[in-house]
């Protein structure tokens, strides 16, 4: 029998890393564009799809598509391409260093919960 634990701080935290890791993923797909001539970098505003997704949750609310956005004010090279990997890798290290803190989050809580669990059988 498999047993899950859930708390609304662990649901959270849940949320937090999808935020990270899409992220992530828009940042790859930027890299990944860095020689398509015309394509233009894209983004989220993570604060904002956080603060939304804390709103879910307390709410009960199933998880909801991130919102893409192009990113304004970049300069574009003469084929139209706007992607800057000095950007990107600052940003996916952010992303990294949020996927990480996440899964630090996620351990302390479960663990917290699990001590709980134990502390009756003791």
């Amino acid at each position: 029998m498999e047993m899950q634990v859930e708390t609304q701080l662990s649901d959270q935290i849940a949320r937090y890393l999808d935020l990270a890791t899409s992220a992530a993923k828009l940042t790859a797909a930027n890299m990944a564009n860095i020689d398509t001539p015309g394509y233009r970098a894209v983004g989220m505003d993570f604060e904002a799809e956080m603060r939304e997704a804390m709103t879910d949750v307390d709410k009960g609310r199933a998880a909801r598509p991130v919102r893409v956005k192009a990113v304004d004010g970049l300069i574009a090279r003469p084929d139209g391409n706007n992607v800057s990997m000095d950007r990107e890798g600052l940003n996916l290290a952010e992303a990294q260093l949020r996927f990480k803190t996440g899964v630090a989050l996620l351990h302390q809580e479960y663990q917290r919960t699990m001590d709980a669990i134990h502390a009756d059988s003791k």
